[in-house]
């Protein structure tokens, strides 16, 4: 096995001293349970565990996360700490990662809607993990960025990307019009299907990003994110291949669903819904592309024109039917269009 790219090391030596250091003052584990998922075989249950000063506090410790946004960065992450998942009084083990991350499949079996499985570190400290069955019968299921498409943060320019993440208040940022109430009509209109929000944003922000969309009326769903650190191979993650691999497993979990896939023009999600709709046809419904302003352009990658449209570099080729507007209140007319229209014989 290769030796692991030396960023990668050095932050797990970091990571190993502040850890001992943190434990010698008395920090403990705490665990930040993330919305998971399952289907008619499994389970995907999500969390994170970090060092706390009284993890018993957690409503104050969650509390505290509001003020800026920049503290939910400065976390201490729990690395080869067991955790104990206890789903359908069934309990298995799990071990964080490097960065305190558990990313544990189970092979059970719940019915469709929502329930609650329990985590716990050392047979105590137990949270609760909200898990998300579809019905098994669902052939519909939305797929959403979060960055410029629900939520106006228009990175990655680096000064506006630092301001937003580190600096200003969680409940100063802005939604982007009609993308909650479009987002409950599509889902009214399919009981029981998946939603899923796909972002190449960093884990840490997901209790922030679960607490905006509550009090902006978005439906809950699990968070698909990634980790800004350090990897075996070199010193960042690619955004752009979590979220290709993200929609691939998607594909296999649940096969018969076609997918709503909705995002920006501002980076490349157009791109990626369009390799996407190409590589598998039979699911993918529609592409739905929130169109930045010139200005958001600007502030996204540096130019006042969006990226390239699904499929643009070759025209050839077969994709999902597009449409694109400003904000959810221009989007939902033409998506509805699409979404009702009979299907060719």
């Amino acid at each position: 096995m290769a030796r692991p790219h030396y960023a990668s090391r050095l932050e797990d030596w970091f990571n190993v001293g502040v850890q001992a250091v943190l434990r010698r003052r008395g920090w403990q584990e705490r665990i930040i349970p993330q919305v998971g998922y399952g289907n008619t075989e499994f389970v995907r249950v999500l969390a994170r565990v970090v060092l706390g000063r009284d993890p018993r506090n957690q409503p104050r410790y969650d509390e505290d996360q509001i003020v800026r946004g920049w503290r939910v960065f400065v976390t201490a992450p729990a690395t080869k700490v067991l955790v104990s998942v206890t789903v359908n009084g069934r309990t298995y083990d799990a071990v964080t990662d490097r960065g305190g991350f558990i990313d544990l499949t189970v092979p059970e079996v719940l019915p469709a809607g929502w329930h609650e499985i329990m985590l716990g570190v050392h047979g105590e400290r137990q949270a609760r993990a909200r898990i998300f069955v579809p019905d098994p019968d669902a052939t519909f299921g939305l797929v959403s960025d979060i960055d410029d498409t629900v939520i106006l943060t228009m990175l990655p320019r680096p000064f506006i990307a630092a301001w937003n993440t580190f600096v200003r208040d969680e409940q100063a940022r802005r939604v982007v019009p009609g993308m909650a109430g479009l987002y409950d009509e599509l889902l009214a209109d399919h009981p029981g299907a998946p939603m899923f929000y796909l972002s190449t944003g960093a884990w840490n922000t997901a209790p922030t990003l679960t607490r905006f969309f509550a009090r902006h009326g978005y439906p809950p769903g699990p968070l698909l994110m990634t980790d800004w650190g350090p990897t075996n191979t070199g010193w960042f993650r690619s955004g752009q291949e979590h979220k290709r691999t993200a929609l691939r497993r998607l594909a296999r979990e649940f096969p018969n669903v076609r997918w709503v896939l909705i995002g920006d023009d501002g980076q490349h999600d157009p791109q990626l819904y369009g390799d996407f709709a190409q590589s598998h046809p039979d699911h993918v419904l529609a592409i739905g592309i929130r169109q930045l302003t010139p200005a958001e352009q600007v502030l996204s990658h540096g130019l006042p024109v969006p990226n390239q449209d699904p499929g643009a570099h070759d025209p050839h080729r077969p994709t999902a039917v597009t449409v694109q507007g400003p904000d959810g209140h221009a989007l939902r007319p033409q998506l509805r269009a699409v979404l009702t229209r009979p299907e060719p014989t």
